[in-house]
């Protein structure tokens, strides 16, 4: 992808219900739906079901509200968060959300990403054995706000923890935010957060994940 990408670790592999419970969000988010295989989807998720607000004309397209970030964004907060123009936004945002680990798929890759993760197991008391990765096919800022916010909405689904790479800098900026775990050092700083984190990153100004 040419998105940011974010990824879930779970202590436990995801049971049937909760992987049909993560297809049911990604069907009600989505305007575009595709499912690849249980667990793993293409989808085009508007940027307002995210919670970011569409200010456009209103006869141009009908509001879809959905409070995931917590609180609403004014036009100027908004412009200054994600630095983007909303009246000239394709906010139909491309995600591929995907399940991998033991018996989910793609399990060789998972496992040697996993291997070099020492310090984050550690951090977090276990081994994932599967996970979740939210990544976005545009690197515009409206992508990195949305993979934040959908990943975050993935979260309060299924649970888990978010590692969110940090880039330098962002470590002491990000400190005092609900929701921090734990920061990694393994080559870079990995924060290991919540939803709550989450949410609460994006709206802080100049808010941008890593590609």
């Amino acid at each position: 992808m040419s998105g940011p990408t974010l990824v879930i670790d779970l202590a436990d592999p995801l049971s049937p219900a909760s992987v049909r419970a993560l297809r049911e969000l990604m069907v009600g988010l989505s305007c575009r739906f595709t499912e690849i295989r249980p667990g793993s989807y293409d989808v085009h998720v508007p940027a307002e079901r995210l919670g970011i607000e569409d200010t456009r004309d209103p006869d141009w397209r009908k509001p879809y509200p959905l409070p995931l970030l917590a609180g609403q964004p004014t036009d100027a907060s908004l412009a200054a968060l994600v630095g983007f123009n909303p009246r000239r936004e394709d906010r139909r945002r491309p995600f591929d959300v995907y399940l991998m680990g033991a018996g989910a798929g793609d399990e060789s890759i998972f496992e040697s990403e996993q291997a070099e993760e020492d310090e984050i197991e550690a951090l977090l008391g276990f081994r994932a054995a599967q996970a979740v990765n939210v990544s976005a096919a545009c690197n515009g800022a409206i992508d990195h706000a949305a993979t934040a916010l959908l990943t975050a909405a993935v979260l309060d689904v299924i649970g888990g923890v978010c590692k969110a790479e940090l880039a330098p800098g962002q470590a002491s900026v990000t400190a005092d935010l609900p929701g921090l775990i734990a920061v990694a050092d393994d080559g870079w700083d990995t924060a290991l957060v919540t939803a709550e984190f989450l949410r609460a990153w994006v709206a802080r100004p100049g808010f941008r994940l890593v590609k």
